[in-house]
This record gives C-alpha cells, structure tokens and sequence, in this order.
C-alpha cells in the first residue's frame, strides 16, 4: 500500500497548479505589454488592421504625451530647423512644439492626492481598528456597520451632493478635498481590514509590555504595529489602488487646479483623432506608481502571518 499524505499535494497536482498559476499570469499581463508596446507606435500602426506586432518603435506617443504642438507653414519651418529628436519627430506632420504639455502637472496632482489619501486613510483606520478591538465600546458592532455601510453605495450616487457641498466650503478643485474625499471613503476599507488583523494580534503581548512599564500608546507603537504591518501593507495598496484610479470624482470635483491623470488621459488629441501611442504612453507612466508601491511593500505581502498562539 503506497504512502499517502493529507497535507502533501501529489506532483501531478503541483503540476496542474503550477500551469494554471502560469496561464493566469500570462492572460493577465497579455494587455499590460499591449499597452507598453503600443507607447513606442507610431498612430498608423497603432491602429493598423491585423495588428501590427512587429513594427518601428518610436518615441512619438512619449513626444505627443509631454508637449503641446502647433502646425506651422512651410516658409516658418524651412527658416526654424528642428532643434533636438523632438521636434524632428513632429516636424514629418508640419508641427513645431510650443510647450510642455500639462501631463506632468496631473500626473503630480495624482501622486499628492493619491499617497496622501492612502497615508490618511491608514493612519486613521489603524487607530480606528485599534479602538474597536481593544476597547468595550458601546454600540460597537453598529458602528462597525455604518462605517461599512458607506462602501455599500457607488461613489457617484453621492456626487452632486459632495459637489453641492465643496463649492460652498471652497473645496473644489483643490487638493485638500480630494484627499479628505477619497479618506472618507477609504477609511471603512481600512478600519475592517486592520481590526481583522490586530484581532489576531494576542492581547497578552500588550499586556507583558504594560506590565513591563509601557504606557498604552508605547505598547500599541512597539508591539502591535509591527505585528499588523502585513495588514497595514496591504490596506495601504488597497486604499491606493482606489485614490490612483478613481474617475468619476475627479472629473466631477477638478477641472485645472487639482485634476488628476484619469481623466487627463483620454484628453489626448492627436492629428484627425485620439492619439494612441500617447494614451498608451500616459497609461503606462500611470502604472508605474503603483506598482513600485506594491514592490517595495511585497516583503511585507509575501510574509506569513506569523502572529502564533499563547498558552493560558
């Protein structure tokens, strides 16, 4: 009779993991290096039936992402010769760059608005989540549920009344109110992902270090946070995702002053219709954020839970 395990997995199912693992991957990153490759196309073959795989890359999209062009006569380009690369690229269209364009200003507005919002959102969630698992407070599991209660509805079905609300507070188009928007809604996110996490967090570590002679906040500074960082890790990328990618606010409450890269992006004009080298080009800069973010957190991601037992 062969040898069977019950927590060992059989190599065949190992295998048949490994390749669905492995397919996943592939389908999931198939439109990522889309978008990253049609960044270096030229418009014609970005849009080229069947699409074209193989092709001249270019800077073009990069070009078209981070200036302002205009079209000039013959006579004006025959007596200004192109200065660098870029203006060789936009002068085959009979057009001389007049600027930068206000990607850069956007794509900031984004990082301040996004990092701050996250940076809130967590802060205030873990003190939160703290409260909630250490302390008797009335009324708790109720409160619990109007926090969750306001994730329950789509972010636009409250827009104009935030929109009513920010103009007559002077919020508008500013960063302030995004970030304390995009807090707001966050914040329940936060406050049930981190009590889940400090729940699993023995009460007989806070304990020892009172006993020890730590103030309350010193046991929650030197114990309990390092032990949650796994779970402030992750809500902090959650909390990010949504501030970086949210739309339907940011089109709404911004329009110059504090407008973000989402609803920049589809902006983008080129010559006789949307440019999509620069779209995919902006897209890709986008990306970039985030995915550092997540990187330099996955020490934190990858590592188990490893918060043990105590024996009583």
């Amino acid at each position: 009779m062969s040898a069977f395990s019950v927590t060992e997995p059989s190599k065949r199912a190992k295998g048949v993991a490994a390749t669905l693992v492995i397919f996943y991957a592939i389908v999931t990153m198939i439109p990522l290096a889309w978008i990253f490759i049609t960044g270096f196309k030229s418009p014609a073959d970005a849009i080229a039936y069947p699409p074209k795989v193989v092709f001249q890359p270019t800077l073009e999209g990069y070009v078209n992402l981070f200036t302002t062009r205009t079209r000039q006569t013959q006579e004006f380009l025959d007596a200004n010769p192109p200065e660098n690369w870029a203006e060789e690229i936009v002068r085959q269209y009979d057009m001389v760059i007049v600027g930068p364009s206000k990607f850069g200003e956007r794509f900031l507005n984004s990082v301040i608005i996004g990092f701050g919002s996250t940076f809130l959102s967590v802060f205030l969630g873990t003190l939160a989540a703290y409260a909630f698992s250490r302390f008797k407070i009335p009324l708790a599991d109720d409160l619990l549920f109007f926090i969750l209660s306001t994730r329950m509805m789509p972010p636009i079905a409250v827009a104009i009344p935030i929109f009513l609300m920010y103009r007559e507070l002077g919020l508008s188009d500013t960063h302030l109110g995004m970030i304390l928007l995009y807090t707001a809604v966050n914040i329940s996110l936060a406050v049930w992902l981190l009590k889940g996490f400090i729940d699993e967090i023995p009460r007989e570590y806070e304990e020892a270090a009172l006993i020890d002679g730590y103030t309350r906040f010193q046991a929650f500074y030197k114990v309990v946070l390092p032990q949650a960082a796994t779970g402030i890790a992750s809500t902090a990328i959650f909390c990010l995702i949504f501030a970086w990618n949210e739309y339907a606010f940011a089109v709404l409450l911004t329009s110059a002053t504090a407008q973000t890269a989402p609803p920049f992006i589809p902006t983008i004009i080129g010559i006789g219709g949307l440019d999509w080298p620069a779209v995919a080009a902006g897209a890709t800069l986008f990306l970039l954020p985030v995915m550092i973010f997540t990187i330099l957190l996955r020490r934190h991601l990858l590592r188990g839970i490893t918060f043990g037992a105590v024996r009583k």
